[in-house]
């Protein structure tokens, strides 16, 4: 068995040794995993010992494993990349924090995984959506389009990552952890310096109340202090409001938060009248299968969604209604 103290975070002895899932934080960010990775593997190892009422999970192995998963797919009824990201969770946790490997799971039931197209908007309806957005809601949206980024991967821009010179843009840590450049639109060039403006004052500000300061990825704040309140590392979508830790007193500003542009795009697809299912990550879309429209090569759209597999780009060619089964219905040679 293992009590409630182990499964839960502890900090009110340092001296005593590491709970379990303190070893399993530990673990992941001296791997550098994100930290929303990092809560979303422990909560799963904490559901996967609670199923299990509370066995410590040194104790347990493939059939206990197995009961879980099963039990997400039977009972849960989770979406099977729900269930992968469950498995992920406790393999790491045997893998990197127990140490030992783990079997053959082939008794477990297997979500289905369903084969669902990318909604795609035609430019007309990304257009009007575009229109309904000002301000930065607008700029952010523009940068999903137009450089086909990722949701956080847009939020999480610094300004040193914004190349007006040579029209590219850095994503930082993207997906799987890699860096890539893609298309800086020169159609957003100027609201973007214009924007940097505003942003270049905020930050001016801060300083001058002594604040300033953002997180950097890494390790970077150790190896360059003074790194976290230059310019060169602000966000380049800022909080209107500054954060505030009530046991230091110390004050800083985090990116937008991901909700608010996500009600911003869904409020706008509604007064743009397009009924098609539209989020954040459609821009994304849209961008892929506009560039194949336009005849680009898919190994190049691969590069600029940073995507490691080109099979994953290829969904993108059954969205188009053109190639090889591009054919044309014969109900329309009769008309």
């Amino acid at each position: 068995m293992i009590s409630e103290e182990e499964v839960s975070v502890r900090a009110d002895n340092p001296k005593r040794p590491p709970k379990l899932l303190d070893q399993m934080r530990e673990s992941m960010r001296s791997r550098h995993y994100r930290p929303r990775t990092e809560e979303t593997y422990c909560q799963w190892v904490r559901r996967y010992i609670l199923f299990h009422k509370k066995q410590h999970p040194k104790d347990m192995g493939e059939s206990e494993i197995n009961a879980f998963l099963t039990y997400l797919a039977v009972k849960k009824k989770v979406s099977a990349s729900t269930q992968n990201q469950a498995l992920s969770a406790i393999l790491y946790l045997y893998r990197h924090v127990i140490g030992r490997d783990i079997g053959d799971l082939g008794e477990v039931i297997r979500a289905r995984k369903p084969k669902r197209l990318p909604v795609v908007m035609t430019r007309e309806e990304v257009k009007a959506v575009l229109d309904q957005l000002n301000g930065d809601k607008w700029l952010m949206a523009s940068l999903l389009y137009g450089s086909g980024l990722r949701l956080m991967e847009c939020l999480q821009l610094r300004v040193q990552d914004l190349d007006f010179a040579g029209r590219e843009l850095l994503v930082r840590d993207g997906k799987g952890g890699k860096d890539r450049r893609t298309m800086l639109p020169q159609s957003l060039v100027a609201a973007l310096q214009e924007h940097l403006i505003h942003v270049k004052k905020i930050h001016d500000k801060d300083l001058n109340d002594g604040c300033g300061k953002v997180p950097l990825p890494g390790a970077l704040d150790r190896k360059y202090p003074q790194a976290p309140w230059d310019w060169r590392w602000q966000w380049v979508f800022p909080q209107a409001n500054r954060w505030k830790n009530k046991i230091t007193g110390e004050e800083g500003r985090h990116h937008v938060h991901e909700t608010i542009l996500q009600r911003a795009v869904r409020e706008a697809v509604s007064r743009a009248g397009v009924v098609k299912r539209v989020g954040c990550h459609t821009f994304r879309h849209c961008f892929a299968t506009h560039l194949l429209e336009a005849g680009y090569d898919i190994r190049t759209i691969q590069e600029l969604l940073g995507h490691k597999d080109v099979n994953t780009t290829m969904i993108y060619t059954h969205v188009l209604n053109k190639g090889g089964k591009g054919v044309q219905s014969p109900m329309d040679g009769l008309l």
